[in-house]
């Protein structure tokens, strides 16, 4: 993340003037095409879109990756996005889906990361989430997932209030980090932030542990992304332009703070099965683990 970070954060954080206008007084929602919500960063060869706009691919070369950053913060709300992977051997190749305050190279940068990581052919992809607050990361956990990502389009989303954030595929909650106010302060609420995606090589750690390499004979690796869809409270300097307490905005009522009755179902679905690694667990790294593993997700 680090790595990835340095390397778009002097072309993705310039002024962007906010040129959408918003039809909903409380909530910004969004299902349009790529270039009314997002601004790319990377060479023209290494970006296309279908016919209609509403495909987008991103793709890595030995020369340069691809991403792309929404043109609005937001502090709370649903965002989510259908991403079909690379295909074949993809060592070395990460592609990321997450979201990052305004100074992404910076130390004091809240963020929460989806990365998915390649692999060898046949081998299957590992999605690796993380959380930071105020620079701070180290809240890593790996999944395995339930189908191959490279067949077709799967979606992933992120859910942000101030009480929890849930990482979902296909709509199954895959992690739950709950807030209670810790004493330690770990919980990103106060900064807004953008969303982005990008497909980079980190062949230094990203496969087996650095172990495989891109094997650049194979390139360009190519992701695609479609159906963006945000529902979430937009950021207005100084203030945002909602504010969490109208029905409209469900994403910070009740329901939305806790875990369903079969959420909870899948959930322990995926803790008994997908896990691969999990922070919380590595007593080797953090002798005495961090006060959120204490936490039980179902609070």
């Amino acid at each position: 993340m680090e790595r990835r970070a340095h390397l778009f954060a002097a072309i993705f954080f310039t002024t962007f003037v906010l040129s959408v206008f918003i039809q909903f007084s409380e909530a910004a929602e969004s299902k349009g095409s790529f270039d009314d919500n997002f601004s790319k960063s990377c060479p023209e060869t290494n970006f296309k879109t279908s016919e209609d706009g509403q495909i987008w691919y991103l793709s890595l070369d030995e020369q340069a990756g691809c991403g792309f950053m929404t043109k609005q913060r937001y502090r709370f709300g649903w965002f989510s996005m259908k991403l079909k992977l690379v295909g074949g051997d993809s060592a070395g190749v990460v592609t990321a889906y997450y979201m990052c305050s305004e100074n992404a190279a910076g130390p004091e940068r809240d963020e929460l990361d989806i990365e998915f990581l390649g692999n060898r052919t046949g081998q299957p992809y590992l999605i690796q989430t993380n959380v930071y607050k105020n620079g701070t990361g180290g809240r890593e956990m790996r999944h395995s997932l339930w189908f191959d990502p490279t067949e077709d389009y799967h979606t992933y989303s992120i859910l942000w209030n101030t009480h929890q954030i849930v990482f979902f595929v296909d709509q199954v909650p895959v992690r739950v980090f709950k807030n209670a106010n810790y004493t330690n302060n770990f919980f990103p609420n106060e900064k807004p932030m953008y969303l982005f995606s990008s497909i980079w090589n980190a062949d230094d750690w990203a496969t087996r542990g650095g172990l495989e390499k891109t094997d650049w004979k194979k390139a360009p690796f190519v992701s695609s992304y479609k159906d963006f869809n945000v529902e979430a409270c937009q950021w207005e300097d100084p203030f945002p332009a909602c504010v969490s307490t109208t029905t409209d905005n469900w994403w910070d009522q009740y329901n939305a703070w806790h875990l369903s009755d079969d959420q909870k179902k899948d959930y322990a679905w995926v803790q008994r099965n997908l896990v691969i690694y999990d922070y919380c667990k590595d007593t080797e790294r953090y002798p005495k683990l961090p006060e959120e593993c204490w936490l039980s997700p179902w609070a």
